[in-house]
Parts: structure tokens; sequence; C-alpha cells
């Protein structure tokens, strides 16, 4: 997909929905053998939990509080003797009718020795459970994270290969979002949608299955019961998802708010713009509120249709059940479940029943809840899988060679391009620059100079024209290759909150520190670094806040000269310098340049004049080549009215 092409629908059909959640897969993979040990944790830990208290209902409830003699099962798990146990024709005091001798109960001390047993039952397996479960805990959130990390890195890839196309429609916070947020969507994914339904629904299994062991009649009710509340939930499934989208895509623009903000603080003080920022962040904020908010109340709203639907099934089956403990019916599998004693319906076989009917009716409205926030992690998914499916506008061809070495000349052919169809850019740029010169690309603001360097860098590809090397178009040449050798000074200085030293090495990989302070003294960067408390290794600040503009823009021209390649572009490299560095910094790299083929973006004239060779660009095309003196000597041309222009300009700032 390409970039232009991108688009979010507030609909996730179930075909789309499946298919998000198995392109899981490849980042489950790495982890399954981890996650199937989790699994042996998660059930051995309830099968612990449920065991117990399956054998422990009848136990506690009959045995220890009315003293019920045992079944003979029971008495063999805890090794007791028969005179706990109920003689074969002895029925159980709920069966036996008001005139009938009442059947022999356990004595105190029985009593006492079956609760102690019955403890300890419980005791061991709770323990137990817990020290699972706090393996269990840590172990999930491990794996997690691992696998959010290997979305993450996959996203951050993916973006740093898409061509600046992309990157100048997206919103930086959208871009953040996706990357941060949306990409831990897969962590909810195997949590939410993987463990936790797995683990649910052995609960409402388990459930079901015992139940219908005490009531088949029960458990039918409840199956029955699943139809209506599936086809209320398919039907309030489309909300859900277009309130989830509208949350995220509020919550995006809020984290893009969040970021223009702190980038643009210096300029909001300065313009005393704190109010009208603050503003338009309260606006974002409540509307990301919002719309977190109707997503919650439609997700309660369903959960609460399915609660009320359960609950309708809960009375019933709790009336059939009172009904046959009063008249003490035989539960449907009693020989089965003997070793628990629960042959009839009784007062423990009704309790635990009850428990099971409450622990099924709450896993199924787990289960609902599970359902609509699945609708909000898929949306989420599908959002961080836009990125990771954009396909690059800029891509390597099958056949790719190297770039030619040593570059001789670079020749933009008829060039053109434009990043929005129908309004160019370059409507056919023509012009050769050879190893050994400079080229100072000059135009007015918006003519196309910066757009002219993203090209032969490869930020982009020409619609029409070629640009070549050496004779290769640059199509040809690998992309890796096309940016290895060039470097470039931009006139937006980003620095990093590292080292000196680290700053003007980034990106130039086995430089020397004698490498990094030659690039320095290139950029007239050295005097002032010594100066510094530790020198080359002193810290600065995030983006470099403890320099100035002038200081931060030749760490930028040395970042540039130390990566030591064939082609150097200076996008406005001295606007912040003043005559005298801008003077020496030039002289500097007109003598490092000697054998580099260097282009200059700036509207300065001192700077200009120095050049080797002008390029004027008007209304997209070259339009004038030649040195500053040739060009001024034509009168009417379009170099000699932009330097009038500009002179104009200047004696007015003075």
């Amino acid at each position: 997909m390409k970039a232009s092409e991108a688009t979010e629908s507030d609909r996730i059909p179930p075909r789309e929905l499946a298919r998000l959640l198995l392109r899981t897969w490849p980042y489950l993979r790495p982890q399954i053998r981890h996650i199937v040990l989790l699994f042996t944790l998660i059930f051995t830990g309830e099968a612990l939990l449920m065991g117990s208290a399956f054998l422990g209902a009848d136990l506690f409830s009959n045995k220890v509080l009315l003293g019920e003699k045992l079944e003979p099962e029971q008495a063999r798990l805890f090794l007791l003797d028969d005179s706990y146990v109920r003689e074969t024709h002895e029925l159980p005091p709920s069966t036996v009718d008001e005139d009938a001798e009442a059947p022999a109960l356990l004595t105190e001390t029985q009593r006492r020795n079956v609760r102690n047993g019955v403890f300890l039952l419980f005791g061991l397996a709770w323990y137990l459970r817990f020290l699972i479960g706090q393996v269990r805990d840590y172990y999930q959130v491990w794996i997690l994270q691992r696998i959010n990390q290997t979305l993450r890195v996959a996203m951050i890839e993916k973006a740093e290969h898409l061509s600046l196309r992309y990157h100048s429609h997206a919103q930086t916070g959208d871009a953040i979002y996706r990357v941060y947020q949306d990409s831990a969507m897969i962590t909810s994914v195997v949590s939410g949608v993987i463990l936790f339904p797995i683990e649910a629904i052995g609960y409402l299994v388990f459930g079901l299955v015992m139940i219908s062991i005490f009531s088949p009649a029960i458990g039918l009710l409840l199956v029955i019961g699943f139809v209506p509340g599936v086809w209320y939930i398919a039907r309030y499934t489309p909300r859900l998802q277009r309130r989830s989208l509208r949350a995220r895509e509020t919550n995006a623009r809020l984290t893009s708010r969040i970021q223009e903000a702190f980038a643009s603080i210096r300029v909001v003080k300065a313009n005393l713009a704190e109010r009208a920022m603050s503003r338009r962040f309260d606006d974002d904020s409540v509307r990301a509120l919002d719309a977190a908010f109707y997503f919650r109340l439609h997700l309660y709203v369903m959960w609460i249709g399915v609660w009320v639907l359960t609950g309708c099934l809960m009375l019933l089956a709790l009336y059939l059940m009172a009904g046959w403990t009063v008249r003490g019916e035989s539960t449907f599998a009693a020989g089965a479940i003997a070793i628990a004693g629960f042959t009839v319906w009784n007062l423990g076989a009704f309790q635990y029943t009850q428990g099971r009917l409450e622990f099924t009716a709450a896993y199924g409205h787990v289960l609902a809840a599970v359902w609509g926030n699945l609708q909000d992690l898929t949306m989420g998914l599908r959002r961080a899988y836009l990125l990771l499916d954009l396909d690059p506008d800029v891509v390597d061809r099958a056949d790719a060679v190297a770039v030619p070495a040593p570059i001789e000349h670079i020749r933009f052919d008829d060039v053109a391009f434009s990043y929005v169809p129908g309004v160019p850019v370059l409507r056919g740029a023509t012009l050769t620059a050879r190893r050994g010169t400079v080229t100072a690309i000059v135009g007015a603001s918006g003519s196309g100079k910066s757009t002219l360097m993203s090209l032969l860098l490869r930020l982009y590809d020409p619609e029409d024209g070629t640009i070549a090397v050496n004779g290769t178009d640059l199509k040809d040449i690998r992309i890796a290759e096309v940016r290895r050798s060039v470097a470039i000074a931009l006139q937006q200085n980003v620095l990093f909150a590292a080292t000196v030293a680290d700053n003007i090495a980034y990106a130039a990989s086995n430089v020397s520190p004698a490498d990094i302070e030659g690039a320095a003294r290139v950029a007239c960067a050295d005097e002032f670094i010594r100066r510094m408390p530790q020198g080359y290794r002193t810290e600065l600040g995030e983006r470099g806040g403890k320099l100035s503009t002038g200081q931060r823009q030749r760490l930028s021209i040395a970042r540039a000269v130390v990566r030591d390649t064939p082609i150097l572009i200076l996008d406005e490299p001295t606007a912040a310098l003043d005559a005298e560095t801008e003077h020496r910094v030039l002289a500097n790299l007109a003598e490092w340049g000697r054998e580099r083929i260097v282009f200059l973006i700036t509207h300065r004239l001192s700077t200009i004049r120095n050049a080797d060779q002008i390029a004027f660009l008007a209304n997209g095309v070259i339009a004038e080549t030649g040195t500053h003196d040739g060009l001024m000597q034509r009168q009417q041309g379009a170099y000699r009215r932009f330097v009038a222009a500009e002179l104009v300009g200047e004696a007015d700032d003075a």
C-alpha cells in the first residue's frame, strides 16, 4: 500500500478481524515455547484451585457443618477408617422420612478430624496456586513486553524506510501514537484474546460440564441462553468499532498537540501565545476524553445487556435447583461424583452448583467485555499495521548497482517533481555539477532548492527526467550507497543530549578523535568547543539547548564534514554566522572540498559570490547558470533582479 492510499474505515468486518489477529503470529512465534509454558502454569494453578473446591465443597458443607458421614471414596482420600463412612443402607439426612430413624452422624472428634483434613487440602492447594500465580504473572509480563518490543522495532524500521512524502504529510504525534500506543495492542491480543479468553473458555466449559453432571437440563438451559447473547453482541459490535476509532484518532491528535507545544515552546513564549496554546490543548484534550468516555459508555451498555440476560437464566436455574434440593432428588451422575459426596441434591450440592452458575455467568460477562475490548485493540492493531503495510515510494531495483567511483559529475536532466498532484515544484530542472566545484542553488523561497537536493539524496524520486552520477541513473544505484556518498548540513540543526564529540560523530562510523577535531576545525567550531568545561566531552542539553544558534550550525557542518563523503550539501550553512566567521568557514570548506562536489543552498550574497557556479531556480526550472560576475552582466537576467531585491532588503534591514 502506498502512503497516499493509507485510509482507515470505522468498521472491521469479521474476516479482517481474523486477519488482524493472525498477523500477530510472526511476533508471537519467537516466544511460542514461553507461551506454552505459561499456559501450563495457568492450568496447573487453576486445576489445583478447582479440584480442591470440588472435593472440599461437600466435605465442608455437609460433613463438617452438618456432621453427615462420609462416602467411602472420601474416607479413603483422607485415610480414615470405616467408622467415618455412612452405612450403605443409610440415606443422607435430607432424604430421610420424618418418622424414620435418624441416620448416624459423625462425632465431634471425627468432625474436627475431617475439618482439619479439609483445611489442609485447601491450604496446600491455595499455597501452591499462590506460588504458581506469582511466577505466572511475572513471566507473562516478560513475554508480553518481548512481543511488543519486536513489533515496535519493526514499526520504527519501516517508518525510517518510508520516503519523506509520507513523513511530510503524516502528523508526528500520530506516528508516535501508532508506535508507542497502538503497537501495545499486540500485548492485549496475547493477554486479552489468547491467554485470558482460553482460560475463561476453559472455566466456562468446566462450569457447564460440572453443572450438566448435576443436571443436564440446567446445562442445556445455559447453552440455549448463549444464542440471544451472541446475537445481541454481534449487533452491537459496529457501534463499538466506530467509537474506538474515534477515540484513537482524537488521542493521536492530542499527542500531536503535546509534541507541538513542547517543540514550539520558545515561539509560544516569545509571542505571549501561552493562553492560545493552552486553549487548543484543552479543546483537543476534551475531545479525546469525550471519545474515550463514549467508547466506555457503549461498552458498558453492551455488558449490561448481557448481564440482564444471564441474570434471568440464573434466576430460572436457581428456582429449579431449590426445588430439587427441597425434595432431595438424586443428582444426574451420582455415581461418577461419589468421591465429592454429591449423590443427591442437598445443601452442599446446591451451594456448589450455585457457585458454578455464578462462576460461569461471571466468565460469560467477562468474555462479553473481552469481545468489546477486542474491537478497541484490533482498531489499534490495524492502525499499527497500517504503518507496516505502507510501501516505501523509493526502493532499490532488483539489479541496483554501487555508486560509480570516483564521482566525477552529477547531472540533473529535465527533472520534474510535485508533492501534491497537479502542483509541480520542479518542472524541468537541468544542471551539471563537477568534482572540485561549489555549486550555489539560489532562488526565491519555495522555488524548489531543497527539493532538488532531496531528490539527489533519493528521499524522493523524480516524476520525470533523470539524475545521473557519472552517467548512471540514480534510480539504478542502491539507496544506501547513494546516501553513504552524500553528507548534508541543514539550516535546522538537530543535536542530541550527548557529548559534543558524539554529536559530531553521529552517523559516522569508525571515526577517530582526530577526525572529529579535524572536522570541527573546518567548521570553525574547535575554538569554542575547547573553551567548554570538558571540551569535546562536554554534555549538551536536549537539542543542544546550551549552545547559540551559530554554534549549533557549526556543529552541524562539522557533522557533515566528518563523514568525508564525495558529495556535500549545505542548506543555508552560514545563516546564523557573523560575516567574519562565515568567511572563514566558507574558505575552509572550499579548501576541504577540492576533490568533492559541494552544493550550497543559500540566500546570502556573501556566500553565493564565492561559488564556482550559480544555479538560479525560478518557477520550477533552472533559469540561469554561471558565476556571480557572469550572471550580473545580464541586464535583464533573473539572477540580477534577485540580487537587486536582496540588496534592497539588506538596506531596509540596515
